[in-house]
């Protein structure tokens, strides 16, 4: 069988395989870029869809959804059809094309799940796998790279950002790999050596200024207080070069430390306990387990003042969670605010912008 001429780079991200390929009509007719997409999904997409399947994988059309239905009525069942959720026993993937990048991600939700929403918005989903489910990832991804590169003449693989971290021959340091990995974030500006700071990246937890290559203080994800030296990333976030080998990732800026906090043997984890607590809050509610409730309630809110929850009209409304973390249309499993806790995103009024305080319960 003839190879097809397309060229294009494939690489490895975080239990994931990325196809990239050139020639893309950008700033072309709309007429042009449906013509190039449909034939990149017959020829790549497709072809990936028949390989998986041959592979033991189940890949279906993701869930119909009537709310996206409605907001997004054009191009809904175009992005639909542009992605297929897998499954192969406990490991899950997530097939998508777009702007003719080709990208299968994939997760499990068997151990070392974190986010409470599955394993697929997890951090390091091929450090948290399981062993077996670990190799089958590996497998699969390399299967899927030797097919693309044999069945198109111009797919290449780039290894330049798969690191290898630690000691022996051909791997690098933490540093050495930090350093290499930023310059591939899209946000690198050659002059600065990083990328520009923005969401008031610089201000640190003790309200003092961060500079890129400064030892600091920072909590890591368990609220333990560590010291390293601190290089942005993006978005208001850094990564704190620990040790020689070791590194914490996405450190959010009040997080960091210029300044010694005290009291380094002490855990700040305050704000996952909220989180557990008013899980399992949630999960007495939905079980009508109100005695259960009650104790909880009154572990949380000792006051007897009013509470309430925060409503947003972005991305289709949703309540914000816990933390004030992520969105929920559920109000059992939103998160729980006293008047006090409002005022980081609304100040003193019940309204502010597409925000609104929506009253749980009253003072007593």
């Amino acid at each position: 069988m003839p190879q097809i001429d397309r060229t294009g780079v494939i690489s490895f991200g975080d239990a994931s395989i990325v196809v990239r390929t050139e020639g893309y009509p950008h700033r072309t007719a709309w007429a042009d870029q449906k013509a190039w997409e449909g034939k990149f999904k017959r020829e790549v997409f497709a072809r990936v869809v028949q390989q998986l399947n041959r592979m033991g994988w189940k890949c279906q059309l993701p869930a119909f959804n009537q709310r996206e239905k409605d907001q997004y009525p054009t191009i809904y069942e175009d992005c639909r059809r542009s992605e297929r959720e897998c499954r192969r026993g406990d490991l899950q993937g997530n097939l998508k094309m777009d702007f003719g990048t080709l990208k299968f991600e994939m997760w499990q939700d068997v151990a070392n799940v974190q986010n409470r929403n599955g394993g697929r918005y997890d951090f390091d989903k091929e450090k948290r796998m399981p062993y077996m489910l670990r190799l089958l990832m590996e497998h699969t991804r390399r299967r899927l790279r030797e097919y693309l590169m044999n069945v198109f003449t111009g797919y290449t693989f780039d290894p330049g950002r798969d690191l290898k971290v630690g000691p022996g021959r051909n791997c690098v340091t933490a540093m050495e790999a930090v350093l290499e990995d930023r310059k591939h974030t899209g946000h690198y500006v050659k002059a600065l050596g990083r990328a520009p700071y923005t969401n008031d990246a610089q201000q640190s937890g003790d309200g003092l200024v961060i500079e890129d290559g400064m030892r600091v203080y920072a909590l890591d994800w368990h609220g333990r207080v560590v010291t390293g030296i601190a290089l942005y990333d993006l978005g208001g976030k850094w990564k704190i070069v620990t040790g020689k080998y070791s590194t914490i990732s996405n450190v959010w800026h009040n997080k960091v430390f210029v300044n010694n906090p005290g009291d380094l043997r002490r855990k700040r984890n305050d704000d996952k306990g909220r989180s557990r607590l008013e899980r399992e809050l949630s999960t007495a509610v939905a079980a009508m387990n109100f005695e259960r409730a009650a104790k909880l309630r009154d572990i949380l809110f000792p006051k007897a003042e009013p509470l309430f929850m925060i409503w947003s009209d972005k991305h289709g409304g949703g309540y914000f969670g816990p933390n004030y973390s992520g969105y929920t249309s559920d109000t059992t499993q939103a998160g729980k605010y006293t008047r006090a806790e409002l005022k980081p995103y609304l100040g003193d009024a019940d309204e502010k912008g597409h925000l609104r305080a929506v009253p749980v319960r009253k003072a007593a």
